[in-house]
């Protein structure tokens, strides 16, 4: 189904009626997702699809997992969380996950950005350049 520009228009608006401080608000969003199902609008449909996917996008913008060959201390995860912070803005979720895979060093994946300082990515590098 193809979203008309009047369906669009109105999932950016709604998306920016969620926002609170900037963020969004999960109780905001529930209470729009739910007018939008029972309405009778005719394009509630792409309203609700567009409305949906900027949603999904500020979530993985908010969100942030870090990987590290070794767990991480303390100390370091809240260094981590505090310079990506500063990079990205308040209300970013961080996670930090144990991968031996990586060899050694870590990759942080903030939306679509990725920072790999890991040996297996150095190694995967090196390969490409074969």
């Amino acid at each position: 189904m193809k979203r008309t520009q009047r369906a669009r228009r109105l999932s950016r608006e709604l998306f920016r009626l969620c926002l609170v401080n900037g963020l969004l608000d999960a109780g905001r969003v529930r209470g729009a997702v739910r007018r939008i199902a029972e309405s009778s609008h005719r394009d509630r449909f792409g309203v609700l699809k567009g409305f949906l996917q900027l949603v999904r996008l500020d979530s993985a913008r908010h969100t942030a997992t870090v990987e590290s060959a070794e767990p991480l201390p303390s100390e370091i995860q809240s260094e981590l969380q505090a310079g990506l912070a500063r990079v990205y803005g308040p209300g970013l979720n961080t996670s930090f996950t144990h991968s031996p895979a990586l060899i050694g060093g870590m990759r942080i994946r903030v939306s679509s950005d990725v920072y790999d300082g890991s040996v297996r990515g150095r190694l995967a590098a090196l390969a490409r350049r074969f």
